[in-house]
């Protein structure tokens, strides 16, 4: 009863647009107009995007490639150089980022499963350089552990907050009892130095035992990274089980609960735990039941759309949309689901000139949305 009243109150707050959304058509939602204009529907299964200085977009497509984006089309050739990866299940190569200071130094950052030279994988982030369209320079910077042969959870978005430091995601592989260890990698999220030392003030630094690098823990598997420079915090989306799916603050050497406290059962309609609070533990900001299966998100700072700002776009796999979160005061206050059966939406990204982009997989496509009067 507890969980339908709060589905109830959930529902209440949701506004839904129906409309199945056709490229070149103008899409009216509650607070924008845009047209959805159609950059590619080509590729196989992109993950993560990033916006050269020269006007370009390199796209990384789960399988182990990088796809080049120039002047509002999918160009045949690929960037080579591109490490092996692992590709079972979720795993492959998946998110891809500028550092912020790209201009003056060049570093490209990338996360993907890296086999382990037997029947696995692990979260890894390596950074390399670009000349002409081949990466060189690559350096690992960091392999998740322990390695797994599993094909769940492997997290992997990647941020900067411009201060000189890096956060990324790694997901628990599947095994929940991980999330709460923190002697391994896994269900946390890590903080680096940009070129792949541990800060001293990392929160575990100084525990026996604990991974240096987690910043945070108790995390199931974060797909979502965005970091607001305006208010230096750090948020995540992530998957839960069925239900419980989540959109938090994430705080330094906070504990975000999981398996131990869910809004989520499991998928054999099972309870995991018979607790959604406890003391330690963080709440969600917002959570989702049931599950929309959140992926990439961004927060609209763009000019070009002036009733989204300070709003996340946060792609959907299951529900196949982008969910337009209002939040304040770091408390949720309402959402909007627009572009529904658009398909899978892996990422949203927003460009240096204000456009957002939206990518889906199975059909692998690039939308922009235009915005209009």
């Amino acid at each position: 009863m507890k969980k339908l009243i709060s589905l109830i109150a959930i529902l209440s707050c949701v506004a839904v647009t129906n409309a199945q959304p056709v490229a070149g058509s103008t899409i009216t939602t509650e607070k924008q107009k845009f047209v959805l204009e159609s950059i590619t529907t080509e590729l196989q299964r992109p993950w993560g995007m990033a916006f050269l200085p020269d006007g370009r977009a390199l796209v990384t497509e789960k399988d182990g490639e990088i796809r080049i984006i120039k002047e509002g089309k999918l160009l045949a050739e690929k960037i080579s150089g591109v490490p092996a990866v692992f590709t079972n299940g979720q795993g492959g190569l998946l998110d891809i980022q500028l550092h912020p200071d790209y201009a003056k130094n060049g570093w490209i950052y990338i996360s993907y499963a890296k086999p382990d030279g037997t029947k696995g994988g692990a979260t890894t982030i390596a950074r390399a350089k670009l000349q002409g369209n081949t990466l060189t320079n690559l350096q690992e910077l960091f392999t998740a552990q322990p390695s797994s042969p599993s094909g769940a959870h492997f997290g992997s978005r990647i941020v900067f907050d411009g201060k000189g430091y890096i956060f990324f995601s790694c997901g628990e592989r599947g095994k929940m009892e991980n999330a709460q260890d923190l002697t391994n990698h896994l269900g946390k999220i890590m903080r680096l130095f940009d070129d792949g030392r541990v800060p001293k003030d990392n929160p575990f630094v100084n525990k026996a035992g604990a991974k240096p690098e987690i910043w945070s823990y108790g995390h199931r598997n974060p797909q979502g990274l965005y970091y607001d420079k305006t208010t230096n915090t750090l948020w995540d989306d992530e998957h839960g089980p069925k239900g419980g799916d989540e959109l938090n603050i994430v705080l330094k050497g906070k504990n975000y609960g999981w398996p131990v406290i869910t809004y989520g059962i499991n998928y054999n309609d099972q309870p995991i735990t018979d607790i959604t609070k406890k003391d330690g533990m963080e709440q969600p900001i917002r959570y989702w039941v049931p599950s929309i299966a959140p992926c990439g998100m961004t927060m609209v700072t763009s000019d070009k759309y002036p009733n989204w700002k300070g709003n996340f776009l946060v792609g959907a796999l299951s529900f196949q949309l982008v969910a337009r979160v209002e939040v304040a005061n770091g408390k949720f206050v309402a959402e909007e689901r627009i572009l529904e059966k658009i398909g899978r939406v892996r990422h949203v990204a927003q460009s240096p000139d204000g456009f957002i982009y939206v990518l889906t997989e199975n059909p692998g496509t690039i939308s922009k949305l235009i915005p209009v009067k």
